[in-house]
């Protein structure tokens, strides 16, 4: 069962904090084998929001997510 609390001691959770804040353009790989991509807008314990390069928003279940890396 995924936590309810948002535990920012973790350093998956501060990683994807500090993408957010820098606005970085990120790959999210999910188990389906899509490649999204986009700019993270937000994350709570099971998701993540992202905006393409049309500001379209995709909300990702985490537990759809294979791996994030940046690009560039």
């Amino acid at each position: 069962m995924p936590t309810t609390e948002f535990d920012t001691s973790l350093p998956s959770i501060r990683q994807v904090q500090n993408l957010i804040k820098q606005a970085a353009v990120v790959d999210f790989k999910l188990v389906t084998g899509d490649l999204l991509t986009g700019k993270i807008l937000w994350q709570d314990p099971g998701c993540v929001c992202i905006a393409d390069e049309n500001n379209q928003q995709t909300t990702i279940w985490k537990q759809a997510i294979v791996y994030l890396q940046p690009k560039g």
